[in-house]
């Protein structure tokens, strides 16, 4: 019951701070305003996704001081405290890569650092061992997610909606293999995603900005650390939770390596932004991200939870549909709307 008026307040509060931040950016000129690659038509605000932030990490604290969180796993969190504030720098100054990532570098050290290392990952026919090269993956694995998850917050409700289906996911893996933090933190941060998902559910009113979305990536990385460690997770369940996001980004990264773009500049290519020109919705295809979760990954997920030692064997089985999906769809190729648009390939962004 306790957790239940908690996490409540936690809904609560995300809900009415991100009205607050809302009136805020509007008085402010806190926008992002539309441009020829652009998804949306009209300027909107920007930036509720510190909420999410700065609530989370309260939300965490308040548990570390209560014991529940041990104080090297709060310590790890609170590297997130770093990305956030450099996302928001971002979203009202736009920071340069020269800036951004050696903050995001230094977050994932500090984060793995605290935890202790990467625990080892078993590959089915071989397992890699913890090991300096694998703290090294981990780092890496840990930018790639943060900035994962803001390359993926380009349409009305789908990164928020996204946090709330492995919220609940993880919530439910916590409470079967006890885990108490994997447990407490997911609910957390499902309750401030349904809060602000309220404002950012299509059609939008704010929009996460990147002080949420990188937040969040970064969150889901050091959580995912977390539950490897614990024993209640692999990361191939993670892989599989985050399966969509994963294949999207990963597969429009590498073909616009190979087709020779600048792949560290924005644009417009990604399969959901493919899809959202052609069915010209934006809450469908977010509804049918949701699905595709809920009805083919979210099982598979589970099945690594009950059977560990066929986590790579499903995790594959989960992500190869999803790949060909987005090869089918147009990920890395020049979006269509900006083609007929005029604009490069190396002009399009988000």
């Amino acid at each position: 019951m306790l957790l239940a008026a908690v996490l409540g307040g936690l809904f609560i509060a995300s809900f009415l701070l991100t009205g607050a931040i809302r009136r805020f950016a509007l008085r402010g000129g806190m926008l992002d305003f539309p441009v020829s690659r652009s998804l949306h038509e009209e300027a909107k605000p920007v930036g509720g996704g510190a909420v999410i932030a700065v609530l989370f990490l309260a939300y965490a604290g308040a548990y570390y001081l209560q014991g529940s969180v041990p104080s090297r796993e709060f310590l790890a969190l609170a590297g997130g405290a770093l990305v956030a504030l450099v996302g928001l720098f971002d979203d009202l100054w736009k920071l340069s890569l020269g800036w951004r990532m050696p903050a995001q570098f230094a977050a994932a050290i500090w984060a793995v650092s605290w935890v202790g290392g990467a625990p080892s990952i078993d590959f089915y026919f071989f397992a890699l061992g913890e090991s300096l090269l694998l703290d090294a993956l981990a780092v890496l694995a840990l930018v790639w997610l943060l900035n994962l998850y803001n390359f993926m917050d380009g349409i009305d409700g789908l990164a928020a909606s996204e946090l709330v289906f492995v919220s609940v996911l993880g919530f439910m893996i916590g409470v079967s293999a006890d885990d108490v933090v994997l447990g407490l933190l997911s609910a957390g941060f499902g309750a401030l995603a349904l809060g602000f998902l309220a404002w950012n559910w299509p059609p939008a009113r704010i929009f996460m900005g990147d002080a949420g979305s990188n937040f969040i990536g970064f969150g889901l990385g050091v959580l995912a650390l977390l539950s490897m460690l614990h024993g209640s997770m692999t990361v191939w369940t993670w892989f599989l939770l985050l399966g969509v996001f994963v294949s999207d980004a990963t597969v429009t990264l590498v073909r616009r390596i190979v087709r020779g773009d600048r792949w560290y500049e924005g644009h417009c290519c990604h399969a959901y932004q493919h899809a959202v020109v052609r069915l010209g919705s934006h809450r469908r295809v977010t509804l049918a991200i949701l699905a595709l979760n809920c009805l083919w990954l979210a099982p598979l997920a589970w099945g690594t939870v009950i059977r560990p030692q066929w986590g790579m064997p499903l995790a594959l089985a989960g992500l190869a549909p999803l790949v060909l999906l987005s090869l089918r769809l147009g990920a890395g190729v020049p979006d269509a709307k900006a083609q007929a648009a005029g604009v490069p390939a190396t002009e399009q962004g988000r």
